[in-house]
C-alpha cells in the first residue's frame, strides 16, 4: 500500500480523449507558490473533482482552468489546443460559482440568457430556444418571471447552473456549487447534478471540501494538499487505498498509529507504535518490510469490532474503556481508550438495543487485512 506518489502516478494511460490537460502548472501569489508543477489528465465526459482542505490550491486550479488566473509555468490545454493566451470568455468552458452570482434585477429568463445576448451574438429566436432548453433541463420553466430573491437556494442553484450550460460549454467548472445550501438541500442537489451530467455528458470538474460530496458524485477526485496532488484514483481507490498519510486521514474517518516495523514473516509485517501496541498488518506486494522502517498503519473506524467479553483473536485485540459515546442514528461512535492511554475511534451500526454506560471495559480488535500500512515520510 505505501508507496511515493509522483506525478508519473497520477497521469493516466487510455485512449479516451482528454478534455483538459494540466502540464506540470505552476503559480505563485507574492512569490509564494499556490500550485507546485501539477500534471493532471481529466477525461472526456467524466465527473472529475479536486478534494483538499481550505488553502490547498483547488480553487487556484479551477481558475486556471477558467482563464481567470495565467499560469506562472506550465500549460493548460482544453480539448488539446493551449489556451497560455486565450482570455476567459474565450475558452470552451462556463463556472458555477458557490455565491451563484445572479444578477438581482433580472428575472430567472434573462440571467440565464445574459451571456448569450452578450457574447454569442445570436438571432433573438434561437437565444429563445437555448434558454427554454436549459430552463428545462433543471426543471425551472415554470419560474422563468421570478428573481433571484424570490427563489430558495436550490432553485438559484438551479439558475446558475442553466445559465451556464445554455452556452454549451466543452466543460462546466463548479467551484463549491453546494457550499451554501443546508443539508437537506445539498443532498438533493447532489442527485440533480448526478442526473444531470450523466444526461448531457458533459466533462465536469468540481472544487469542494466537502469528502462526502466528493465521493456520491465522481468518477475519480484528486486529493491536494500544500499546492501538490497527493493520490487521484476512484472513490473507492481513494478510500480504501490511500497512499499517503495525509489521504488517509483527510478522505473519511481513521485511526493513525505510528511505529516502526519490528518483525517480518511471509504473511504480515508487524509494527510497534510508540506507545507500545503491537499490530500485525497483512502483507501485500506494496507493503514496506524494511526492520525500524517509520510506518503509519490507517485503521478505517467502521473495521474495528467491539466485544465486551474476551473475543478469541490473538492479533489486533486490545482491552480498553469505553469513554464519549456519540449516537448518530443509524450508526453509534464510540471512541474507546485503550490500556496504554491511546484513544481510537469505532463506528457501529445501531444494533443495541441498549446502549452501553462510559467506563464500560471493552476489547476492542481488528484484523490483519483491515490495516494500511503507509510510509511515514
Amino acid at each position: 500500500m505505501a508507496q511515493t506518489v509522483t506525478q508519473n502516478q497520477n497521469k493516466i494511460t487510455t485512449s479516451q480523449p482528454l478534455d483538459v490537460e494540466l502540464r506540470h502548472v505552476f503559480k505563485f501569489f507574492h512569490k509564494e507558490p499556490a500550485i507546485h508543477g501539477v500534471d493532471l489528465d481529466i477525461r472526456q465526459g467524466e465527473f472529475f473533482s479536486i478534494l483538499g482542505p481550505s488553502g490547498c490550491g483547488k480553487t487556484t486550479i479551477l481558475r486556471l482552468i477558467a482563464g481567470f488566473e495565467m499560469t506562472d509555468g506550465g500549460k493548460v490545454l482544453i480539448e488539446g489546443q493551449p489556451m497560455t493566451n486565450v482570455p476567459a470568455y474565450r475558452r470552451p468552458v462556463n463556472t458555477v460559482f458557490q455565491s451563484y452570482a445572479l444578477f438581482n434585477h433580472m428575472n430567472v429568463w434573462d440571467n440565464i440568457a445574459f451571456g448569450l445576448r452578450l457574447h454569442k451574438k445570436l438571432r433573438k429566436s434561437e437565444i429563445e430556444a437555448r434558454v427554454q432548453e436549459a430552463l428545462m433541463l433543471v426543471k425551472m420553466e415554470n419560474l422563468r418571471s421570478r428573481f433571484p430573491n424570490q427563489l430558495s437556494g436550490g432553485q438559484q442553484q438551479r439558475v446558475a447552473l442553466a445559465r451556464a450550460l445554455v452556452n454549451r460549454p466543452k466543460v462546466l467548472l463548479l467551484d463549491e456549487p453546494l457550499g451554501a445550501l443546508d443539508l437537506k438541500l445539498r443532498k438533493d442537489m447532489q442527485v440533480e447534478l448526478s442526473n444531470l451530467h450523466q444526461n448531457l455528458g458533459l466533462t465536469f470538474i468540481m472544487v469542494t471540501h466537502d469528502q462526502e460530496e466528493a465521493m456520491s458524485l465522481s468518477d475519480r477526485i484528486a486529493v491536494m494538499n500544500q499546492g501538490k496532488i497527493e493520490q487521484i484514483g476512484t472513490p473507492r481507490q481513494i478510500y480504501e487505498h490511500p497512499l499517503t498519510p495525509f489521504v488517509a486521514n483527510f478522505i473519511g474517518d481513521t485511526n493513525l498509529f505510528s511505529g516502526k516495523i519490528t518483525h517480518v514473516e511471509s504473511t504480515t509485517v508487524q509494527i510497534t507504535t510508540e506507545t507500545g501496541l503491537k499490530i500485525n498488518v497483512a502483507r501485500s506486494q506494496d507493503t514496506p518490510t524494511e526492520l525500524s522502517q517509520a510506518i503509519v498503519v490507517s485503521v478505517r473506524p467502521e473495521k474495528i469490532q467491539l466485544s465486551l467479553y474476551q473475543p478469541g483473536v490473538s492479533t489486533n485485540c486490545f482491552e480498553g474503556r469505553l469513554g464519549n459515546i456519540m449516537y448518530l442514528g443509524t450508526h453509534v461512535n464510540y471512541v474507546v481508550e485503550l490500556a496504554n492511554g491511546v484513544s481510537i475511534n469505532v463506528l457501529q451500526p445501531n444494533t443495541f438495543g441498549n446502549l452501553p454506560d462510559r467506563d464500560t471495559p471493552i476489547h476492542a480488535w481488528w484484523t490483519e487485512s483491515d490495516c494500511i500500512a503507509l510510509l511515514n515520510n
